[in-house]
């Protein structure tokens, strides 16, 4: 029920978006560290590659950290390193996790070499991580993935993440929820809510977490790009030493 106005008696709305009035507590974690060694890569573009072994420890420290929060459901991208990412804290909460297509990252057109062919599994990392890198560029000094042609415009990537935001908040009022995605995802849908032209405003650590409330169709930023968890288990330094992928 929303508050009184005690001088008029009037009915008037939480500027908060608390969960008491309806509102969704929305926790936005980007996957863990998905770049393995030549020793763990699998042959296959960057969406084929499993948690490295420090995305392994990096979702185990965010698991022991969100199950202080409690979410009540846990959602995820279908791409496999926003799974693995998220099967820790399901676990710890007894959780299943729910897969949304319209949770996974951004569609980007051709950059920085194919994978298709390659043989040679040192070759497939060193081109993987030559790719992202350039991706990473783009992201931080352009902010707009429209330079890369061929890529999901800026208006489709917005719209159905904020759809998904949607259904979520529709099945889980007056709750806090998990979701499991991606840098270029999570930073659409936090700049639809600061009304930022770029779609890339911020560089997204692994397993970071940024916070967002939802009630009807408002939304309010409550925290981003949080990486406790790492600092408190030990993961900070080695985390910062890779580029921003």
């Amino acid at each position: 029920m929303a508050a009184k106005n005690n001088e008029t008696g009037a009915e008037t709305r939480d500027p908060f978006l608390g969960l008491k009035q309806g509102g969704t507590e929305i926790y936005f974690v980007r996957h863990g560290d998905a770049l393995p060694d030549q020793d763990e890569i699998v042959m296959g573009d960057y969406d084929a590659q499993a948690l490295s072994d420090l995305g392994r420890r990096q979702a185990v420290a965010l698991a022991r950290r969100m199950a202080l929060y409690k979410p009540t459901a846990i959602y995820s991208s279908p791409v496999g390193r926003a799974v693995q990412t998220a099967r820790p804290t399901a676990d710890a909460l007894g959780l299943e996790v729910r897969i949304d297509d319209d949770l996974r990252e951004v569609e980007l057109g051709p950059i920085g070499g194919e994978v298709d062919g390659m043989t040679d599994p040192a070759a497939v990392a060193k081109l993987l991580r030559h790719r992202l890198r350039e991706i990473a560029g783009i992201a931080v000094e352009v902010g707009k993935w429209s330079v890369i042609p061929g890529s999901e415009p800026s208006t489709a990537l917005r719209a159905r993440v904020n759809a998904a935001v949607a259904r979520i908040h529709a099945a889980h009022p007056g709750e806090r929820v998990a979701v499991f995605s991606h840098g270029g995802a999570i930073n659409a849908f936090f700049a639809s809510i600061l009304d930022l032209d770029r779609d890339y405003f911020f560089p997204a650590a692994n397993t970071s977490v940024s916070v967002a409330r939802v009630l009807g169709e408002r939304r309010l930023l409550m925290a981003l790009n949080d990486i406790t968890h790492l600092r408190e288990g030990g993961l900070l330094e080695e985390s910062a030493r890779l580029p921003t992928e």
